[in-house]
Protein backbone atom coordinates (compact mmCIF):
# COMPACT_ATOMS: atom_id res chain seq x y z
CA UNK A 1 0.00 0.00 0.00
CA UNK A 2 1.64 3.38 -0.89
CA UNK A 3 2.28 5.69 1.91
CA UNK A 4 0.37 8.73 2.16
CA UNK A 5 1.66 12.32 1.51
CA UNK A 6 3.46 13.59 4.66
CA UNK A 7 1.94 16.18 6.08
CA UNK A 8 3.73 19.77 5.88
CA UNK A 9 3.40 21.93 8.90
CA UNK A 10 3.58 25.08 7.01
CA UNK A 11 0.85 23.85 3.98
CA UNK A 12 -2.32 22.13 4.60
CA UNK A 13 -4.63 20.50 2.41
CA UNK A 14 -7.45 20.03 4.53
CA UNK A 15 -8.63 21.39 8.45
CA UNK A 16 -11.34 18.75 9.53
CA UNK A 17 -13.03 20.62 13.20
CA UNK A 18 -15.21 18.69 15.34
CA UNK A 19 -15.85 18.48 19.17
CA UNK A 20 -16.04 14.55 18.55
CA UNK A 21 -13.21 12.15 17.83
CA UNK A 22 -11.94 8.73 18.60
CA UNK A 23 -11.85 7.68 21.03
CA UNK A 24 -14.83 9.22 22.24
CA UNK A 25 -17.09 7.00 19.56
CA UNK A 26 -20.17 8.24 17.58
CA UNK A 27 -21.77 8.54 14.38
CA UNK A 28 -20.06 12.15 13.86
CA UNK A 29 -16.34 10.71 14.99
CA UNK A 30 -16.59 7.95 12.82
CA UNK A 31 -17.29 9.78 10.05
CA UNK A 32 -14.68 12.46 10.89
CA UNK A 33 -11.80 9.32 11.58
CA UNK A 34 -13.05 8.66 7.74
CA UNK A 35 -12.72 11.73 6.42
CA UNK A 36 -9.34 12.17 7.74
CA UNK A 37 -8.12 8.82 7.06
CA UNK A 38 -9.35 8.98 3.13
CA UNK A 39 -8.45 12.17 2.09
CA UNK A 40 -5.08 11.97 3.86
CA UNK A 41 -4.36 8.70 1.49
CA UNK A 42 -5.57 10.54 -1.50
CA UNK A 43 -4.73 14.28 -1.32
CA UNK A 44 -2.22 14.39 2.10
CA UNK A 45 -2.27 17.36 4.08
CA UNK A 46 -5.02 16.61 6.20
CA UNK A 47 -5.33 17.91 9.55
CA UNK A 48 -8.00 17.73 12.53
CA UNK A 49 -8.63 19.84 14.95
CA UNK A 50 -10.50 18.60 18.27
CA UNK A 51 -10.49 19.03 22.20
CA UNK A 52 -8.22 16.74 23.83
CA UNK A 53 -9.73 13.49 25.35
CA UNK A 54 -7.66 12.45 28.28
CA UNK A 55 -5.00 9.52 27.46
CA UNK A 56 -5.78 9.68 24.05
CA UNK A 57 -3.06 8.91 21.25
CA UNK A 58 -3.23 10.60 18.27
CA UNK A 59 0.31 10.07 16.79
CA UNK A 60 -1.09 6.86 15.69
CA UNK A 61 -2.83 8.28 12.96
CA UNK A 62 -1.08 9.28 9.67
CA UNK A 63 -2.30 12.47 9.23
CA UNK A 64 -1.98 15.47 12.21
CA UNK A 65 -4.58 15.62 14.95
CA UNK A 66 -4.02 19.08 16.53
CA UNK A 67 -5.68 18.74 20.00
CA UNK A 68 -6.83 21.94 22.32
CA UNK A 69 -7.52 21.98 26.38
CA UNK A 70 -10.78 20.45 26.88
CA UNK A 71 -13.55 19.99 29.86
CA UNK A 72 -15.80 17.68 30.42
CA UNK A 73 -19.39 18.06 29.21
CA UNK A 74 -21.59 18.06 32.22
CA UNK A 75 -23.93 14.76 32.08
CA UNK A 76 -22.80 13.59 28.90
CA UNK A 77 -19.76 11.53 30.11
CA UNK A 78 -17.18 10.69 27.52
CA UNK A 79 -18.08 14.34 25.45
CA UNK A 80 -15.51 16.94 26.00
CA UNK A 81 -15.12 20.64 24.89
CA UNK A 82 -13.08 23.41 25.34
CA UNK A 83 -12.47 26.88 23.56
CA UNK A 84 -9.23 26.38 21.06
CA UNK A 85 -7.99 30.02 21.80
CA UNK A 86 -6.91 30.11 24.98
CA UNK A 87 -4.25 26.76 24.41
CA UNK A 88 -0.86 28.25 23.44
CA UNK A 89 0.55 24.81 21.87
CA UNK A 90 -3.05 24.66 19.78
CA UNK A 91 -2.20 28.46 18.75
CA UNK A 92 1.07 27.90 17.89
CA UNK A 93 0.02 25.08 15.66
CA UNK A 94 -2.72 26.53 14.14
CA UNK A 95 -0.89 29.79 13.14
CA UNK A 96 2.02 28.15 11.38
CA UNK A 97 -0.37 25.85 9.03
CA UNK A 98 -2.18 27.15 6.21
CA UNK A 99 -5.30 25.68 5.07
CA UNK A 100 -6.95 25.26 1.77
CA UNK A 101 -10.22 24.34 2.68
CA UNK A 102 -11.98 24.19 6.26
CA UNK A 103 -14.92 21.73 7.25
CA UNK A 104 -16.70 21.83 10.38
CA UNK A 105 -18.64 18.89 11.76
CA UNK A 106 -19.99 20.50 14.67
CA UNK A 107 -21.17 23.74 15.19
CA UNK A 108 -19.95 24.92 18.50
CA UNK A 109 -15.97 25.28 19.90
CA UNK A 110 -14.65 23.56 17.24
CA UNK A 111 -17.04 24.90 14.68
CA UNK A 112 -16.28 28.66 15.90
CA UNK A 113 -12.73 27.99 15.38
CA UNK A 114 -12.78 26.65 12.12
CA UNK A 115 -15.10 29.83 11.34
CA UNK A 116 -12.49 32.35 13.02
CA UNK A 117 -9.91 30.60 11.01
CA UNK A 118 -11.45 30.95 7.74
CA UNK A 119 -12.31 34.25 7.91
CA UNK A 120 -8.16 34.93 9.07
CA UNK A 121 -7.16 32.97 6.13
CA UNK A 122 -9.27 33.95 3.56
CA UNK A 123 -10.45 30.31 3.22
CA UNK A 124 -13.86 28.71 2.17
CA UNK A 125 -15.64 26.94 5.34
CA UNK A 126 -17.86 23.94 5.03
CA UNK A 127 -20.21 22.80 7.54
CA UNK A 128 -22.12 19.61 8.12
CA UNK A 129 -25.58 19.85 9.71
CA UNK A 130 -25.21 16.43 11.52
CA UNK A 131 -27.30 16.49 14.36
CA UNK A 132 -30.86 17.17 16.30
CA UNK A 133 -28.89 19.78 18.25
CA UNK A 134 -32.78 21.48 19.64
CA UNK A 135 -33.58 18.17 21.41
CA UNK A 136 -30.26 18.05 22.85
CA UNK A 137 -30.45 21.23 24.84
CA UNK A 138 -34.03 20.50 25.21
CA UNK A 139 -33.59 18.10 27.88
CA UNK A 140 -31.97 20.56 30.75
CA UNK A 141 -32.13 24.25 29.90
CA UNK A 142 -35.38 26.25 29.30
CA UNK A 143 -36.69 26.81 26.06
CA UNK A 144 -35.85 30.38 25.76
CA UNK A 145 -32.15 29.33 26.52
CA UNK A 146 -32.67 26.72 24.07
CA UNK A 147 -34.25 29.05 21.39
CA UNK A 148 -31.39 31.36 22.19
CA UNK A 149 -28.75 28.76 21.26
CA UNK A 150 -30.86 27.59 18.28
CA UNK A 151 -30.04 30.77 16.91
CA UNK A 152 -27.03 30.80 17.21
CA UNK A 153 -26.06 27.91 15.44
CA UNK A 154 -28.16 28.41 12.11
CA UNK A 155 -26.27 31.71 13.24
CA UNK A 156 -23.18 29.82 12.79
CA UNK A 157 -24.26 27.90 9.66
CA UNK A 158 -25.20 31.13 7.87
CA UNK A 159 -21.31 32.17 8.02
CA UNK A 160 -20.61 28.99 6.08
CA UNK A 161 -19.37 28.73 1.94
CA UNK A 162 -21.32 25.97 2.12
CA UNK A 163 -23.92 23.95 4.12
CA UNK A 164 -24.29 20.18 3.96
CA UNK A 165 -26.52 17.67 5.39
CA UNK A 166 -26.13 13.65 5.62
CA UNK A 167 -29.52 12.77 3.88
CA UNK A 168 -32.75 14.58 2.00
CA UNK A 169 -34.87 14.62 5.13
CA UNK A 170 -32.62 16.21 7.05
CA UNK A 171 -32.96 19.63 4.92
CA UNK A 172 -36.29 19.68 6.34
CA UNK A 173 -34.54 19.60 10.15
CA UNK A 174 -32.04 22.47 9.24
CA UNK A 175 -34.99 24.54 8.08
CA UNK A 176 -37.20 23.79 10.88
CA UNK A 177 -34.48 25.55 12.79
CA UNK A 178 -34.21 28.55 10.73
CA UNK A 179 -31.97 28.23 8.24
CA UNK A 180 -32.86 29.32 4.49
CA UNK A 181 -29.98 29.31 2.65
CA UNK A 182 -28.59 26.60 0.34
CA UNK A 183 -28.49 23.51 1.39
CA UNK A 184 -26.73 20.47 -0.23
CA UNK A 185 -27.05 16.26 0.75
CA UNK A 186 -23.32 14.55 0.98
CA UNK A 187 -23.85 11.17 2.13
CA UNK A 188 -22.17 9.41 4.87
CA UNK A 189 -20.66 6.35 4.55
CA UNK A 190 -19.36 2.75 5.83
CA UNK A 191 -16.11 1.70 6.47
CA UNK A 192 -17.75 -1.83 6.86
CA UNK A 193 -18.61 -2.30 3.22
CA UNK A 194 -17.30 -5.32 1.71
CA UNK A 195 -18.18 -9.36 -0.13
CA UNK A 196 -18.64 -11.08 3.58
CA UNK A 197 -18.53 -14.75 2.78
CA UNK A 198 -21.14 -17.17 4.89
CA UNK A 199 -18.13 -18.23 7.49
CA UNK A 200 -17.49 -15.04 8.22
CA UNK A 201 -21.13 -14.69 9.95
CA UNK A 202 -20.92 -18.32 11.51
CA UNK A 203 -17.25 -17.44 13.04
CA UNK A 204 -18.74 -13.80 14.51
CA UNK A 205 -21.40 -15.86 16.57
CA UNK A 206 -19.13 -18.27 17.55
CA UNK A 207 -16.83 -15.30 18.55
CA UNK A 208 -19.96 -14.25 20.78
CA UNK A 209 -20.86 -17.37 22.06
CA UNK A 210 -24.12 -17.11 19.89
CA UNK A 211 -25.92 -20.67 18.79
CA UNK A 212 -26.72 -20.60 14.92
CA UNK A 213 -30.35 -20.82 15.70
CA UNK A 214 -31.15 -18.00 18.28
CA UNK A 215 -32.77 -15.06 17.14
CA UNK A 216 -30.69 -11.99 18.10
CA UNK A 217 -31.21 -8.02 17.96
CA UNK A 218 -28.76 -5.32 18.58
CA UNK A 219 -28.78 -1.65 19.58
CA UNK A 220 -25.51 0.10 18.90
CA UNK A 221 -25.46 4.15 20.05
CA UNK A 222 -26.03 6.41 22.89
CA UNK A 223 -27.69 4.87 25.53
CA UNK A 224 -30.18 8.43 25.92
CA UNK A 225 -33.51 7.86 26.32
CA UNK A 226 -34.26 10.48 23.16
CA UNK A 227 -33.13 7.26 21.06
CA UNK A 228 -36.17 5.79 22.24
CA UNK A 229 -34.34 2.86 23.78
CA UNK A 230 -38.16 2.33 25.78
CA UNK A 231 -39.75 1.31 23.06
CA UNK A 232 -37.26 -1.41 22.28
CA UNK A 233 -37.50 -2.93 25.95
CA UNK A 234 -41.30 -2.36 26.54
CA UNK A 235 -42.05 -4.01 23.23
CA UNK A 236 -39.51 -6.89 23.97
CA UNK A 237 -41.42 -7.24 27.22
CA UNK A 238 -44.51 -8.22 26.00
CA UNK A 239 -43.32 -10.78 23.92
CA UNK A 240 -42.44 -13.30 26.72
CA UNK A 241 -42.75 -17.15 24.84
CA UNK A 242 -40.60 -15.89 22.20
CA UNK A 243 -36.94 -16.82 23.00
CA UNK A 244 -34.22 -14.33 21.74
CA UNK A 245 -31.24 -12.06 22.77
CA UNK A 246 -30.76 -8.76 22.63
CA UNK A 247 -27.57 -6.70 23.35
CA UNK A 248 -27.12 -2.77 23.71
CA UNK A 249 -24.00 -1.19 23.17
CA UNK A 250 -22.84 1.97 24.15
CA UNK A 251 -22.90 4.56 26.82
CA UNK A 252 -24.89 7.48 28.01
CA UNK A 253 -27.07 9.12 31.01
CA UNK A 254 -29.83 6.49 30.53
CA UNK A 255 -28.16 3.40 30.95
CA UNK A 256 -28.49 2.84 34.33
CA UNK A 257 -32.16 3.60 33.98
CA UNK A 258 -32.33 1.58 30.58
CA UNK A 259 -30.68 -1.79 33.24
CA UNK A 260 -33.30 -0.96 35.82
CA UNK A 261 -36.23 -1.28 33.26
CA UNK A 262 -34.67 -4.49 31.51
CA UNK A 263 -34.75 -5.80 35.03
CA UNK A 264 -38.28 -4.91 36.24
CA UNK A 265 -39.50 -6.14 33.00
CA UNK A 266 -38.20 -9.46 34.02
CA UNK A 267 -35.37 -9.21 30.62
CA UNK A 268 -32.51 -9.94 32.31
CA UNK A 269 -31.89 -13.08 30.97
CA UNK A 270 -32.47 -12.03 27.59
CA UNK A 271 -30.98 -8.50 27.62
CA UNK A 272 -27.31 -7.96 28.03
CA UNK A 273 -25.31 -4.23 27.97
CA UNK A 274 -22.17 -4.47 26.40
CA UNK A 275 -21.12 -0.74 27.26
CA UNK A 276 -18.71 0.87 24.54
CA UNK A 277 -17.05 -1.03 21.71
CA UNK A 278 -14.23 1.24 20.51
CA UNK A 279 -12.62 -1.83 18.61
CA UNK A 280 -14.23 -1.72 14.75
CA UNK A 281 -13.43 -5.36 14.36
CA UNK A 282 -15.12 -6.21 17.50
CA UNK A 283 -17.99 -3.79 16.58
CA UNK A 284 -18.12 -5.79 13.29
CA UNK A 285 -19.13 -8.99 15.32
CA UNK A 286 -22.02 -8.30 16.58
CA UNK A 287 -23.24 -6.67 13.67
CA UNK A 288 -22.19 -9.87 11.91
CA UNK A 289 -23.91 -12.10 14.49
CA UNK A 290 -27.27 -10.22 14.85
CA UNK A 291 -30.30 -10.94 13.32
CA UNK A 292 -32.22 -7.33 13.43
CA UNK A 293 -30.77 -3.87 14.02
CA UNK A 294 -32.80 -1.85 16.73
CA UNK A 295 -33.19 1.54 16.16
CA UNK A 296 -36.39 3.41 16.63
CA UNK A 297 -34.67 7.12 17.64
CA UNK A 298 -36.81 10.18 16.81
CA UNK A 299 -33.94 11.95 17.54
CA UNK A 300 -31.61 10.83 15.00
CA UNK A 301 -30.55 12.90 11.40
CA UNK A 302 -29.08 10.67 9.65
CA UNK A 303 -27.13 7.38 12.08
CA UNK A 304 -24.73 5.91 10.65
CA UNK A 305 -25.00 2.71 12.77
CA UNK A 306 -27.93 1.77 10.39
CA UNK A 307 -25.74 1.52 7.66
CA UNK A 308 -23.43 -0.45 9.50
CA UNK A 309 -25.47 -2.90 10.29
CA UNK A 310 -26.94 -3.21 6.54
CA UNK A 311 -23.53 -3.53 5.37
CA UNK A 312 -23.43 -6.62 7.36
CA UNK A 313 -26.99 -7.48 6.05
CA UNK A 314 -28.47 -7.10 9.64
CA UNK A 315 -31.72 -4.62 8.38
CA UNK A 316 -33.28 -2.40 10.76
CA UNK A 317 -36.40 -1.68 12.66
CA UNK A 318 -37.37 1.99 12.63
CA UNK A 319 -39.89 4.28 13.59
CA UNK A 320 -42.12 5.01 11.22
CA UNK A 321 -42.46 8.99 10.20
CA UNK A 322 -38.92 9.65 12.13
CA UNK A 323 -36.22 11.67 10.15
CA UNK A 324 -33.49 8.87 10.03
CA UNK A 325 -35.92 6.43 8.84
CA UNK A 326 -36.37 8.13 5.23
CA UNK A 327 -33.98 5.72 3.78
CA UNK A 328 -35.97 3.03 4.84
CA UNK A 329 -38.71 0.99 2.19
CA UNK A 330 -40.75 -0.72 4.81
CA UNK A 331 -40.63 -4.55 4.17
CA UNK A 332 -37.90 -4.35 1.53
CA UNK A 333 -34.42 -2.75 2.71
CA UNK A 334 -35.86 -2.79 6.38
CA UNK A 335 -39.04 -2.84 8.88
CA UNK A 336 -41.21 0.53 10.13
CA UNK A 337 -42.91 0.44 13.67
CA UNK A 338 -45.01 3.14 15.07
CA UNK A 339 -44.24 4.81 18.48
CA UNK A 340 -46.11 2.03 20.43
CA UNK A 341 -44.88 -0.73 22.49
CA UNK A 342 -47.99 -3.10 21.37
CA UNK A 343 -46.90 -2.49 17.48
CA UNK A 344 -42.95 -3.18 18.26
CA UNK A 345 -44.01 -6.50 19.76
CA UNK A 346 -45.91 -7.51 17.23
CA UNK A 347 -43.68 -6.93 14.31
CA UNK A 348 -40.93 -8.23 16.32
CA UNK A 349 -43.00 -11.43 17.07
CA UNK A 350 -43.52 -11.67 13.19
CA UNK A 351 -39.75 -11.62 12.15
CA UNK A 352 -38.32 -13.69 14.73
CA UNK A 353 -40.86 -16.20 13.64
CA UNK A 354 -39.90 -15.69 9.75
CA UNK A 355 -35.62 -15.57 9.62
CA UNK A 356 -35.80 -16.17 6.35
CA UNK A 357 -37.44 -13.43 5.37
CA UNK A 358 -35.37 -10.87 7.79
CA UNK A 359 -32.40 -12.66 6.02
CA UNK A 360 -33.57 -11.32 2.39
CA UNK A 361 -34.73 -7.80 3.64
CA UNK A 362 -30.41 -7.70 5.13
CA UNK A 363 -29.36 -8.25 2.11
CA UNK A 364 -31.54 -5.98 0.34
CA UNK A 365 -30.45 -3.06 2.63
CA UNK A 366 -26.93 -3.77 2.16
CA UNK A 367 -27.59 -3.39 -1.83
CA UNK A 368 -29.24 -0.28 -1.21
CA UNK A 369 -28.36 2.24 1.65
CA UNK A 370 -24.71 1.23 1.89
CA UNK A 371 -21.81 3.41 -0.03
CA UNK A 372 -18.11 3.22 1.10
CA UNK A 373 -16.34 5.90 2.72
CA UNK A 374 -13.96 6.00 0.39
CA UNK A 375 -16.52 6.29 -2.87
CA UNK A 376 -18.40 9.25 -0.36
CA UNK A 377 -14.50 11.10 0.02
CA UNK A 378 -14.00 10.89 -3.78
CA UNK A 379 -17.35 13.19 -3.80
CA UNK A 380 -16.57 15.40 -1.27
CA UNK A 381 -13.17 15.89 -2.59
CA UNK A 382 -14.90 16.74 -6.34
CA UNK A 383 -17.30 19.48 -4.08
CA UNK A 384 -14.15 20.96 -2.05
CA UNK A 385 -12.74 21.79 -5.19
CA UNK A 386 -16.16 22.97 -7.06
CA UNK A 387 -15.81 25.36 -4.12
CA UNK A 388 -12.05 26.46 -4.55
CA UNK A 389 -12.51 26.95 -8.19
CA UNK A 390 -15.68 29.26 -8.12
CA UNK A 391 -13.90 31.65 -5.83
CA UNK A 392 -10.22 31.48 -7.77
CA UNK A 393 -8.15 29.74 -4.94
CA UNK A 394 -6.15 26.53 -5.85
CA UNK A 395 -6.94 23.58 -6.12
CA UNK A 396 -6.18 20.14 -3.63
CA UNK A 397 -4.29 18.00 -5.95
CA UNK A 398 -4.39 14.52 -5.55
CA UNK A 399 -1.45 12.54 -4.35
CA UNK A 400 0.63 10.51 -7.20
Amino acid sequence: MDKPTIFSPQQANVGLFCDVFPPVMDGVSVCMENYAYWLQKKVGGVCVITPNVPDADYSVHEYQVFDYFSVPVPMRHPYVTGIAEIDPTFLVKIATTRFKILHAHSPFASGMAAMRLARLQKVPLVATFHSKYRDDFARVLPKLAVDMIVDQIIDFYEHADLVWVPQESVVDVIREYGFKGHVEVMDNGSDLVADYPEQFFVEARRHLGIAPEEFVMLFVGQHIWEKNPRLVIEGLSRIPDIPFRMYFVGVGYAAEQMKQLVSEKGLDGKVTFVGSITDRAKLTDYYAASDLFLFPSLYDNAPLVVREAAALHTPAVMARGATAATILRDGENGFLVDNDPDKMAELLRSLIHDPERVHRVGVQASRTIVRSWEDCVEEVLDRYNALLRSRGLPLIERSA
